[in-house]
């Protein structure tokens, strides 16, 4: 059984001195951690701020914050690929499923976009609210889905403002739902590999998701013509929902990078020289 997992913020668990110390939990964090009814001797995982993995024993949980002590502690993990979602607004809740459900699967970050057909609108008030929700929501479900490290979550920008940020990309994966059958999204994975000699676990592909109207043919244009490795791609014949595409897409990406179980081919390992 996983251990429950914790992320801190400001503290740095190498530079604490005393070998039973408090945990600087985030207020929701410590309630969590309550709402767990975790006792003395129990061990949790913890992500501190210098994204150095810990296994920590509770000492004692009697004050707000925790006292633990350092079980075991590792290195910090290897990065490994990147796929970033850049996800139209979508109405109601859906916005907050794709966040959860894709960080499950492994998203390393969020990219709300304002889309001509969009059918929500959010001034800068709205918007620096509902990033937070989407933050504290990405949060959550990496420390449920024992992730390494928390998304990053953006406020929410334009189409054109997007794809002024991609131009560095390994790739750009825009699904369309005019795109061609045979606009194969491993295909233009592995494409983009090649044609930069990039290795799948360097890789930083971003996916773009249009809201429930889809993207218009203008924002494609756009997204197309910002890095010379933007490829439409299509999910198949069957029509899905935004908030479906968001999370089978980015999941595909990663499955294509040897992750989701699969295991890459050296094919795509690609030159370094």
């Amino acid at each position: 059984m996983s251990l429950p997992r914790f992320f801190l913020e400001n503290q740095v668990l190498a530079a604490e001195t005393e070998a039973v110390f408090p945990l600087r939990l985030e207020t929701d964090d410590a309630k969590h951690a309550r709402v767990l009814r975790l006792t003395a001797g129990e061990h949790i995982a913890v992500i501190d701020a210098d994204q150095d993995y810990f296994e920590c024993e509770i000492v004692d949980f009697a004050d707000e914050l925790p006292l633990v002590s350092i079980a075991r502690h590792e290195d910090a993990s290897e990065a490994g690929p990147q796929v970033i979602l850049l996800q139209g607004l979508a109405k109601g809740d859906k916005m907050e499923t794709v966040i959860r459900h894709a960080t499950e699967v492994g998203v390393a970050a969020f990219v709300p976009l304002t889309c001509v057909r969009s059918i929500v609108k959010l001034d800068a008030k709205k918007a620096a609210a509902k990033t937070e929700r989407w933050r504290a929501i990405a949060k959550s479900a990496a420390m449920q889905s024992g992730q390494a490290r928390v998304p990053e979550v953006a406020e929410p920008v334009s189409v054109r403002e997007a794809a002024a940020m991609l131009g560095q990309a390994t790739a750009v994966l825009v699904c369309w739902e005019e795109a061609p059958e045979t606009a194969s999204l491993s295909e233009a994975v592995h494409d983009a590999l090649l044609a930069t000699c990039t290795p799948a676990d360097d890789a930083r592909i971003a996916v773009v998701v249009g809201p429930e109207g889809g993207l218009a043919e203008e924002e494609v244009q756009l997204l197309l013509g910002c890095n010379g490795r933007a490829r439409l791609v299509t999910l198949g014949p069957s029509i899905l929902r935004t908030e479906t595409a968001g999370i089978v897409a980015p999941a595909l990406a990663l499955y294509e990078l040897g992750g989701m179980g699969n295991r890459p081919s050296p094919t795509y390992e690609g030159n370094r020289g």
